[in-house]
């Protein structure tokens, strides 16, 4: 055969792998408002930048009649790509193909391009749209499954992982998601769950349909497996690429650096921000965005366990990792689903060398029979290891009460936090004064002729005495007390001159979180 016949056998072999399921099944897939699995990866690369691999991959699958079937690609489309420039790794399951389905095949072009993301120490982006295990080629698509999952788990913590839930993802596959980094979820199109509803009515006599059982917004505002939350497919994608100009490309590198701008001061001022009373709440986002260039915030895990704020700023043109109480819930407690939330941040953020920046505002733990039997001991021991464990530099913030267990679990000194400053506001204290002064004075409020009158100066004696910053800073576990304004030209300064800080660590093959 000539070059050019040749040539033309390939364009007509491209043109059948290119169909995917074919215009029926692609029509079928526009109509519920998703995109093919090529047009996901071309909206979110860089323009021209995807150069796709083992397009004419074939299906291994030989028994129940699927050595008759043609699958282009066997249901899956990778290959490499830039996001703002830098090259990424990148999967899409494709549904029009056998519903997306994972056969032996399927997951060797999905490990072969983790592979690649590991060696050439870049991200790795997987789009999921699948209907689980190809049931008709048996234990090698649970071998398949096993394998993502083992490369999932090895490449934690040296390349970012990025998954994106763009329709189904049941049963084994969405322990793969569980394994990455960030997941993100889109309104109306996006399903995770580990049983489907009619497998849960069968044994269970409980009838959900799969939007109410794991649907977008069931993952992102309950049950916390989603970090991130869009309307549609491209809002997502451009959430992909603006995260992707927060974090480094690897373990080894640090995030780039951007111009410095200073905070929009006319519309985040600390001073208009921050109530006079203490006991009236506020949006601790807004300090974050009054002490960050140009009041950015990336907020992740924007809708669950509201009580914590977690997200990436930048401070003087470098990324931060902010990690903040948030009074206007739950008067910011610590509880069983925040202390999860923000472990994981903090370790992720230690990974990936961004430094870490805590605001504390906090009664505690959050008490109650509920929480107890919740485990949030376990849980709540999750921020304290992430917090000692971390070695990137740590700078905390007191804005105002940071009482007992929950003043060491949120980056106090004891934990080794670089800095720690506090506002003339901070309370710190085993616990708050009202509490504190029904223990320590109850004899004499008990006996007083007017027990409310006393207690009420009891109150204020302890305040004076023990909430405030002072009482810390005597002992060095303050290292100074600031003027609100000051904030933002402390942290960065703290940041600075901490940035190539050495820390010795004794020598183990890993510890052993609270998990």
């Amino acid at each position: 055969m000539s070059l050019s016949h040749k040539s033309i056998d390939l364009k007509r072999r491209m043109r059948e792998a290119l169909r995917g399921g074919g215009e029926q099944a692609i029509e079928k897939q526009k109509a519920t408002g998703k995109l093919t699995a090529r047009e996901r990866i071309i909206a979110l690369l860089d323009p021209k930048s995807f150069h796709e691999y083992d397009l004419f991959v074939e299906h291994a699958g030989r028994d129940f009649d699927m050595s008759e079937k043609y699958l282009p690609g066997d249901g899956v489309v990778t290959g490499t790509g830039t996001i703002n420039g830098y090259a990424v790794c990148v999967f899409a399951q494709d549904f029009t193909v056998a519903g997306g389905s994972l056969g032996y095949m399927h997951a060797k072009k999905i490990t072969k391009i983790m592979d690649h993301a590991m060696k050439l120490k870049v991200p790795l982006i997987g789009i999921n749209d699948s209907g689980g295990a190809r049931i008709q080629e048996g234990v090698n698509s649970l071998a398949g499954y096993g394998e993502i999952f083992f490369r999932n788990t090895q490449a934690s913590g040296v390349i970012p992982q990025i998954s994106v839930i763009l329709g189904p993802c049941a049963g084994g596959a969405v322990y793969s998601p569980a394994l990455t980094d960030f997941v993100f979820v889109v309104d109306k199109i996006s399903k995770m769950f580990i049983t489907g509803p009619e497998v849960i009515k069968t044994v269970l006599g409980e009838e959900i349909s799969m939007e109410e059982l794991g649907g977008a917004r069931v993952q992102a505002e309950i049950t916390g497996n989603a970090h991130f939350f869009a309307e549609n497919e491209i809002d997502c994608f451009e959430q992909i690429k603006q995260l992707c100009s927060y974090i480094p490309w690897n373990n080894t590198k640090k995030a780039d650096s951007f111009p410095k701008k200073p905070p929009r001061t006319r519309q985040y001022s600390i001073d208009k921000l921050f109530p006079t009373n203490s006991r009236q709440p506020y949006d601790v986002k807004d300090i974050i965005r009054a002490i960050s260039d140009d009041s950015e915030f990336f907020e992740v895990h924007e809708f669950w366990a509201e009580n914590i704020v977690i997200g990436f700023a930048r401070m003087s043109g470098n990324t931060v990792g902010f990690v903040a109480n948030q009074p206007l819930v739950l008067a910011g407690v610590l509880d069983v689903d925040s202390s999860d939330k923000a472990a994981r941040f903090i370790r992720y953020c230690d990974a990936f060398n961004i430094p870490l920046v805590t605001l504390v505002d906090l009664p505690g733990y959050l008490p109650g029979v509920d929480q107890e039997h919740a485990g949030v001991i376990r849980h709540g021991a999750k921020v304290l290891y992430a917090y000692s464990e971390a070695t990137v530099p740590k700078i905390t913030v007191i804005t105002r009460k940071a009482y007992g267990g929950g003043y060491i679990a949120m980056c106090s000194s004891h934990l080794r936090a670089d800095f720690v400053f506090a506002w003339p506001t901070a309370e710190i204290a085993v616990m708050g004064p009202e509490g504190a002064a029904n223990i320590i004075f109850r004899n004499e409020i008990k006996s007083a002729d007017n027990p409310e009158e006393m207690r009420k100066l009891k109150v204020k004696e302890y305040k004076d005495k023990f909430a405030n910053p002072y009482v810390a800073a005597a002992y060095g576990y303050i290292d100074a007390v600031i003027e609100p304004d000051e904030t933002r030209d402390m942290v960065i300064h703290a940041l600075h001159i901490s940035a190539d800080k050495i820390i010795t660590t004794p020598s183990k093959k890993h510890g052993i979180p609270p998990f």
